[in-house]
């Protein structure tokens, strides 16, 4: 294969919903370029894109699949990106290696999750978005409904380059108000008869070229000043307009396909070879960890971005590269400037799904894979030896909104399952998996039930492990609401030397800014800043030598020990404030064991009497609803015990932001689905903990009260 220069590499990204048709127009593309000669289907299972068994299965795609096309003189690197919510962060990963989003719209149902799901993170990572009107030869396909719905939702930037003829059963033409010349096609044959635009047609692609020519010379004061001196623009002029809308993100240009018998495929790739712009004459999407952005000089010293990776079957690791600056050749040594290893390129491959092409030399801008690098993970910056330390600052992927516990069904599996969870989570950036120390579970956070299930997938056919999901606990806290007094005296004596210790509390809520008591003086303080939040202070108050200076750090650490295994529900207590004020001590027998106990079951006496309150994370929410689906949406918030702190209008949607408690959130992303037939959207952050209704208070104290005797 030819090595093709910055200037001419195009890289787009195929997003949108499930049921949008993006893999059949991958393979549209693929046969259009030579690179198949017959057409896959996603029924047959025999698509370039979804190639892994769980795409076969599934009959969607599951993971992003790097493709090419050479049109032109041009190449085209195509990354098809699975559709489903729960796959956002492959849209993340695509976004961060191409210069252009190609949003598929099923001409049947115009604008859908999926499609707000992709321009959500266009806007947010700042990319060019091209939108494919796909399945115009559907029964029931409507061209002028899906603008409207896309302008409704994206506003006056759609911008129709295209328009079909005859949509619906039986669509073969369009006219193309770029070229002003209709485009028909024979059924699955993929070449265009280009013909003159039809008398009865004629004015209204006028009239639809005019808000073309003037939405592309808007970019452009000189395209602006020759449009209002001639009142048209030549296509070599309106190309720059587009070029230049396109970069900047102030025109979403309209074409028209129907990808299942390749009709508009061919005049779409031409459109993105002459329009799209490459990687050195668009924004970047990265940036450097000292605040430079990408620049895609071609000149420079080799740097590299791993924007993806993933474990093929025969294969093993393969690790796809962005080249953000110089050239890179086969058997180059390279360094990771993310952990200062050092690899060498065996070899570069070029992508068409499952299929690779070895080349010599790739350039800036260009996407690659290659295989057998040791040490090398998503988001790491590989560079030639000058630029050693060199770093990519790291993108930006959605913050999981499902968490569930999993452990083996075997026990004997448990470091099997903790291996295969941690080789499959790191090739998806949108999933964790942790050991919650505190719950004593292992943690799986996702983005949705469909998401774990496609984990459990794996679990079961490729890394052969059973598993079990299952709800993960509550971190709830502990913590008291007024003051209290207790003591405790620990003796011991059975044949040799005896243990004596006694300790009188004084306990006290603590808060930011409190003044410190006076009803003690108090000798010194220790400020423990806990783990997992909140403080813990520490006064020593004692006065004339009741208890030995040494036996201090004996007490604390008995009521930390309390502090870890909350006296209520055995979760972690904070926000306290203990003043040992008195005790007394035995000249033989007291030692540090005996006062570590007397301090612990101390503050475990005084706690009770203090007005103990359990304590509930609680979660910022913006849920994101179709304006006619609020009703249903603020019914279950409410259900959840959600407290609604506003309200934003964003196009036709409704942004509800709420106070919500994680305890009432399990499984929220499947009830929101359910609710908004899969149109809703939400996001959460941890806030704060606050005290929980008496009710639940008395539910959780019954529930570990009940735990607690099983256990006996």
């Amino acid at each position: 294969m030819k090595v093709y220069n910055t200037s001419q590499i195009k890289n787009i990204a195929l997003v949108g919903g499930n049921k949008s048709g993006k893999t059949t127009l991958a393979e549209s593309i693929a046969l259009n370029a030579g690179i198949i000669n017959r057409m896959g289907t996603v029924e047959a299972g025999n698509t370039l894109s979804d190639y892994r068994d769980i795409e076969i299965e599934r009959k969607s795609s599951a993971v992003g699949t790097v493709l090419y096309a050479e049109v032109n003189d041009k190449k085209i690197n195509v990354i098809d990106v699975p559709g489903f919510t729960d796959f956002q962060g492959e849209i993340v990963s695509a976004y961060s290696a191409v210069e252009t989003a190609v949003v598929a719209v099923n001409a049947q149902n115009g604008v859908e999750v999926g499609t707000e799901l992709a321009m959500m993170y266009a806007e947010k990572m700042h990319t060019p978005v091209i939108f494919a009107v796909n399945q115009l030869d559907a029964e029931k396909a409507d061209f002028n409904q899906t603008i409207a719905s896309l302008k409704e939702n994206f506003g006056e930037k759609v911008t129709l380059v295209q328009y079909p003829v005859n949509a619906g059963t039986g669509f073969d033409s369009f006219i193309d108000l770029l070229t002003q010349k209709m485009y028909t096609y024979s059924a699955g044959n993929g070449k265009a008869q280009i013909s003159d635009i039809p008398e009865q047609e004629k004015d209204r692609a006028e009239e639809l070229r005019s808000q073309l020519v003037e939405n592309a010379a808007t970019g452009d004061d000189e395209l602006m000043e020759k449009f209002f001196d001639q009142g048209d623009l030549s296509v070599e002029d309106m190309r720059k307009g587009l070029k230049e809308g396109i970069a900047t993100r102030s025109i979403y240009p309209v074409l028209c396909i129907a990808a299942k018998e390749n009709k508009g495929v061919d005049r779409m790739m031409e459109f993105v070879s002459n329009n799209v712009p490459s990687a050195d004459e668009s924004q970047s999407r990265l940036e450097y960890k000292d605040g430079n952005k990408v620049s895609y000089n071609n000149g420079g010293d080799f740097v590299g971005y791993v924007f993806k990776a993933a474990n093929e079957q025969h294969v093993g690791e393969v690790t796809y590269i962005k080249i953000l600056e110089g050239e890179i050749a086969t058997g180059a040594d390279i360094v990771n400037s993310t952990n200062s290893s050092k690899e060498r390129i065996s070899q570069i491959n070029i992508n068409a799904g499952k299929n690779r092409t070895t080349v010599d030399k790739a350039c800036a801008g260009d996407i690659i894979s290659t295989i057998k690098l040791k040490d090398v993970k998503l988001g790491a910056t590989l560079t030639a030896a000058k630029n050693a330390g060199v770093e990519v600052k790291p993108v930006e992927y959605p913050e999981p909104i499902y968490t569930t516990a999993i452990r083996a069904v075997e026990s004997s599996e448990d470091e099997k399952l903790g291996a295969a969870l941690n080789d499959y989570t790191s090739h998806d950036p949108a999933m964790q998996n942790y050991i919650a120390r505190e719950a004593k579970q292992t943690i799986v956070a996702a983005m949705g039930e469909f998401h774990v299930n496609t984990l459990k997938w794996y679990l079961d056919n490729v890394y052969k492990v059973k598993a079990e999901f299952y709800s993960p606990k509550i971190p709830y806290r502990e913590t008291i609401t007024k003051e209290a007094e207790a003591m405790y005296r620990h003796k011991k004596q059975s044949g040799g030397a005896g243990q004596f210790g006694e300790v009188h509390l004084y306990i006290q809520p603590y808060y930011e800014g409190m003044p410190n008591q006076t009803k003690y003086p108090i000798r010194g303080t220790e400020t423990i800043e806990l783990q997992w939040g909140g403080k813990l202070i520490f006064n020593n108050c004692i006065v004339g030598g009741a208890i030995d200076a040494r036996f201090m750090p004996a007490i604390l650490k008995g009521i930390m020990e309390k502090m870890e295994e909350g006296p209520l529900t055995g979760s972690y207590a904070r926000d306290i404030v203990v003043n040992v004020f008195d005790g007394k001590m035995h000249p033989v027998d007291s030692n540090e064991m005996a006062f570590k106990l007397a301090g612990r079951n101390a503050f475990k006496e005084a706690f009770k009497n203090a007005g103990p309150k359990i304590l509930e994370p609680v979660y910022d929410l913006e849920v994101n609803v179709p304006a006619d689906m609020m009703g249903g949406v603020m019914t279950d918030l409410q259900g959840r015990r959600a407290i609604v702190m506003g309200m934003d209008s964003k196009g036709n949607h409704q942004v509800i932001k709420a106070k919500a408690p994680l305890a009432e959130m399990n499984r929220y992303s499947t009830s929101l689905s359910s609710l908004t037939s899969g149109r809703g959207m939400f996001s959460m952050k941890y806030s704060e903990y606050q005290a929980v209704p008496t009710d639940v208070q008395n539910a959780l104290l019954k529930a570990y009260e009940e735990a607690s005797k099983d256990e006996e």
